[in-house]
C-alpha cells in the first residue's frame, strides 16, 4: 500500500478524488425479474420522512476497502438485531444529508465527524413500511482508522464491525429470495459474514445500498442478477 507525502494511501486519495466528481444518475434501468424498467429521480426530491445513512469506508492493512456496519440493539422496537448503517432520521438543524448521517453516527457509535471526509452521496432509496421514507446514502472516508474509537449507544446499537466492500459484488456467501409486493417481483439478497467468531446476515435495504455503493466504488456491476426492487428507487411522481 503506497502512501503520499501526507501519509495517506494513494489509492484511497484517487478514489476520493473520483467520488467527489460522482453525480448520482437520475435515470437508470432495473429488472423486476420479468422485464426491465426505468427508474427516474428528481434531484432534491424527498419524501414526507427523510433519513440519511453513512457508508463509512477505510483501507485495512492490506489496502482493501472496508465498510463500517452496526447491529441494532435487540431491545429496539423495530428491526431489532438487524445489520444497518450508522444513520437515522433528519432533524431540524441538519443542513443536508451529510449532517444527518454524521450526527447520527456520532450519537450511535461515537464516530467523530472531524475524522470523516464526506465525498459524495448516492441516489436516494424510497423505503416503504407504514410510511414512505426517503433514505439518502452518504459516502465518507476515514483516512486513519486508528482515530476511530467506538463508543456505542447501548439503547440503539449492540455492536459495530466492518466488512470488505467488495464482497457485495461477489456471488459468494450470498443467498437470494424472490418476493412480491403489490405486484412488484423483486430479489432479496442475503450476505453471510463472519468476524471475530460472530455471524452476521446483511440483507434487505442495507444489502441493496451496499451493492449499489460497491458498484459505484469499483465501477462494475455485481456478479449476480441484482433485480433491485423498483419501489426502493421509485419516484413518487
Amino acid at each position: 500500500m503506497c502512501s503520499n507525502s501526507s501519509g495517506r494511501s494513494e489509492t484511497l486519495v484517487k478514489l476520493a478524488q473520483r467520488l467527489r466528481l460522482y453525480k448520482p444518475p437520475y435515470s437508470f434501468h432495473v429488472s423486476d425479474g420479468t422485464k426491465d424498467s426505468e427508474i427516474r429521480f428528481s434531484p432534491g426530491e424527498v419524501g414526507p420522512n427523510r433519513a440519511a445513512v453513512l457508508i463509512c469506508l477505510f483501507e485495512d492493512e492490506n489496502g482493501d476497502l472496508r465498510v463500517i456496519l452496526t447491529r441494532r440493539s435487540s431491545t429496539m422496537s423495530s428491526y431489532s438485531g438487524e445489520i444497518v448503517f450508522p444513520g437515522g432520521i433528519w432533524e431540524e438543524g441538519d443542513e443536508n444529508d451529510a449532517d444527518t448521517a454524521l450526527r447520527e453516527a456520532k450519537e450511535e457509535i461515537g464516530l467523530d465527524p472531524s475524522i470523516v471526509e464526506v465525498v459524495t452521496s448516492l441516489e436516494p432509496f424510497y423505503f416503504y413500511t407504514t410510511r414512505l421514507l426517503t433514505v439518502s446514502p452518504v459516502i465518507g472516508i476515514i483516512w486513519d482508522k486508528k482515530a476511530f474509537n467506538p463508543i456505542l449507544n447501548a439503547a440503539e446499537v449492540e455492536s459495530v464491525f466492518d466488512a470488505p466492500l467488495q464482497m457485495f459484488l461477489k456471488d459468494e456467501d450470498r443467498r437470494e429470495e424472490m418476493r412480491e409486493w403489490m405486484s412488484y417481483r423483486y430479489m432479496l439478497h442475503y450476505f453471510d459474514y463472519k468476524a471475530d467468531n460472530k455471524s452476521y446476515v446483511i440483507w434487505a435495504l442495507t444489502a441493496a445500498i451496499l451493492i449499489r455503493a460497491a458498484s459505484v466504488v469499483y465501477e462494475r456491476s455485481p456478479d449476480f442478477d441484482e433485480s433491485r426492487p423498483r419501489f426502493w428507487g421509485r419516484s413518487r411522481h
